[in-house]
């Protein structure tokens, strides 16, 4: 097996990944120029962020348990690898980084931070790449992946 810096099963992205997780968590709520959340909006954007930050886990949860013997932290597929198009798999091709988006943008939300919002974005588009090459690797490993991929929606259930 290669060393993991050859990234040759995705090890990368599993390591930046991490850096944006802690980043969502621990980093900067706000900065000089952006605007503060103040008002009648602030406790309902709290509100929407605590509903989003809950719905977030469980689909996460959720998908992580539907995969069982098929759950990697690393995007190239295990050994054995079978298509799983059940549970929330029916509705996104990955439910567990669609999880984890609704999650930190919660967060975000309820921490009033633009900076917030701003990093469930950055997740966005961090795991719209990582999958584009867990899919390359999906479609190599599994024949009827291609099928799949043109029935269900990427990260949000019937437009993305």
């Amino acid at each position: 097996m290669a060393p993991w810096w050859k990234n040759q099963r995705g090890e990368w992205f599993v390591i930046i990944q991490g850096v944006l997780f802690a980043l969502v968590v621990f980093g900067p709520k706000t900065a000089p120029g952006l605007p503060a959340w103040s008002g009648r909006w602030a406790a309902g954007l709290a509100l929407t962020g605590v509903a989003l930050v809950i719905a977030g886990g469980l689909l996460s949860s959720s998908a992580v348990l539907r995969l069982g013997s098929n759950l990697s932290a690393l995007p190239h597929p295990v050994e054995g690898a079978r298509l799983v198009a059940s549970g929330p798999y029916r509705f996104v091709r990955h439910p567990i980084y669609a999880g984890i988006i609704l999650a930190a943008l919660g967060w975000g939300l309820l921490n009033h931070s633009t900076l917030g919002v701003f990093y469930a974005v950055v997740l966005f588009i961090f795991f719209d790449i990582k999958s584009r090459r867990e899919e390359f690797w999906m479609r190599q490993k599994l024949a009827n992946y291609g099928n799949y991929q043109a029935r269900v929606r990427k990260l949000i259930p019937f437009i993305y």
